[in-house]
């Protein structure tokens, strides 16, 4: 009572109580049956080199849950005691990343090939009542957290937390049971503290220690909730009770989090093969709307057959081991403000400038400053700028377009509009067969488009004039006299006049044009 009195006083938060530690368990292999061969070798490689320097090292989080699970991980990370600074003198090529929570990524390979294994220290249980306060919240300055290694907000939101502790504190202070397991692939152990084993077999995700007080030390736990509960629905698990009932109320907590790391973690949920089993997840927990505007777009649209089919098409590129980028989604899920703008803007504008004017329209109103003027953006306006492109297939403009570094990411997305009923079949299956063939076969397709031009060029006109009724002398009849009458010239005539051949400068003029 005291103490509560003096920190009241004090303006700091009520003292808080240890959590429960757990209770220890070493699991052999032979009961959890993991195999060791589904483990990268580059993290293994990680986990030898730090206890040969007489350090602790584990594989931890998700890639233990999956390997439990009988699933290959995608990504691996390892626990140790170790220091970043120690953790990076073992290795060649590592650098110490973040301010708010410092860990080490030990990087192999070079290029698209790299991997990165992330290396993070065993943190320390700190009362909050006994962290540096801090007035504001995550956006607080840099200078405001200088010197502190744990510092909270007044809501108990985590701002630093760069204290190092054993390994049962730092169980307790991960999220999920499922995910707070250690696997040592040297002795083929797997430490347990909090039931995640069990768990697991029972197909449960459950928050470690009072779910509320969770999410308010990292709102973006919410997000992460909601993102293991659609990777994990097929399998049949489900959200406990107690860690889903403060879902909805913790929302608001999102509101001080800042946009960029929102917009990380939206792409978590999009870009990890469960895009359409965490839009339905969203839903079932009332989270629809409210954790980030331009996810609330994604919600809304997930039903419509275009928004739909990219979503899928992204969840399927994921299961085969195809990259995905968040570019290509964006632009699906935004090309319906675009089209609209762009069909507005035309009425007064030429074609070209009417969806440049439409695309900074749209990321000024959807976007904003996050990502929507880096390179993300940057792709996004090539993919939409690039689709009324494809319907000039005359002269150089195929060959130029089909070298064009975006051309796929175009062409998919074209082909997608084309899967909706958008654009016409024909279309994506004659850039299909063009951006596959040799130079020969592609003369043969821009042969057949100009014979097909050629064709309704010739086609009857449907009005005529009687000639007895026209006066010759009004200029405005001109125009309706039939090819070969001296003194006119027909439309097609001068058309076939200005033709010029393929790779002439006249014909890069832009299909707007």
């Amino acid at each position: 009572m005291i103490k509560q009195f003096i920190n009241k006083l004090m303006g700091k938060s009520p003292a808080s109580t240890m959590p429960s530690l757990g209770k220890r368990h070493v699991v052999p292999e032979k009961v959890h049956g993991i195999n060791v061969d589904w483990v990268d070798e580059r993290a293994l490689n990680v986990v030898r080199t730090l206890q040969d320097r007489g350090f602790e090292a584990y594989i931890v989080g998700g890639a233990v849950r999956d390997l439990l699970l009988g699933l290959k991980p995608k990504d691996f990370d390892v626990a140790t005691n170790a220091t970043p600074e120690q953790v990076k003198s073992a290795f060649r090529r590592a650098f110490i990343i973040g301010r708010r929570f410092r860990i080490v990524h030990v990087v192999y390979g070079r290029g698209r090939e790299h991997e990165v294994i992330e290396v993070s220290t065993f943190r320390a249980h700190l009362d909050n009542a006994e962290a540096d306060q801090v007035k504001g919240n995550e956006r607080s300055s840099k200078q405001e957290l200088a010197g502190m290694t744990h510092a909270v907000d007044a809501s108990g939101r985590v701002l630093r937390d760069n204290v190092w502790g054993p390994q049962d504190q730092d169980a307790a202070r991960r999220d999920f049971t499922i995910n707070a397991m250690y696997y040592d692939p040297e002795t083929g152990n797997v430490i347990d503290y909090h039931g995640g084993i069990v768990d697991a077999k029972k197909k449960v995700i459950r928050m470690i220690g009072d779910p509320a007080t969770r999410y308010r030390e990292d709102p973006v736990r919410v997000i992460r909730a909601v993102r293991f509960a659609a990777k994990l629905a097929s399998l049949g698990f489900k959200m406990e009770a107690k860690t889903a009932a403060p879902l909805k109320r913790a929302t608001k907590l999102l509101a001080d989090v800042p946009q960029s790391r929102l917009f990380d973690e939206m792409l978590k949920l999009l870009q990890t093969g469960h895009a359409l089993a965490s839009v339905a997840q969203l839903k079932q927990q009332g989270l629809a709307k409210g954790i980030y505007p331009l996810l609330d777009i994604v919600v809304e649209r997930a039903d419509e057959s275009f928004v739909k089919t990219a979503l899928s098409d992204t969840d399927r590129r994921v299961g085969e081991g195809k990259p995905v980028a968040p570019s290509f989604l964006l632009a699906c899920v935004l090309w319906l403000d675009v089209r609209e703008t762009w069909a507005q803007r035309r009425v007064k504008q030429p074609s070209f400038p009417a969806l440049q004017d439409a695309i900074d329209e749209v990321f000024d109103s959807r976007i904003g400053d996050v990502s929507g003027r880096g390179k993300l953006g940057a792709d996004m306006r090539e993919i939409w700028m690039m689709q009324p492109r494809f319907e000039k297939r005359t002269g150089s403009a195929p060959w130029t377009l089909v070298e064009q570094a975006r051309f796929r990411a175009g062409f998919d997305f074209m082909r997608l509009r084309a899967d909706v009923g958008e654009v016409d079949e024909a279309l994506s299956d004659w850039w299909q067969e063009f951006s596959t063939a040799d130079d020969s076969v592609r003369e043969d397709l821009l042969q057949q488009v100009r014979q097909e031009q050629q064709k309704t060029q010739r086609a009857p006109r449907v009005h005529s004039v009687r000639r007895a009724e026209k006066p010759a002398e009004d200029p405005r009849f001109r125009e309706l006299e039939p090819p070969g009458e001296e003194g006119t010239t027909s439309p097609a005539k001068k058309r076939r006049r200005r033709r010029r051949k393929p790779g002439d400068a006249a014909d890069r003029t832009p299909a707007a044009e």
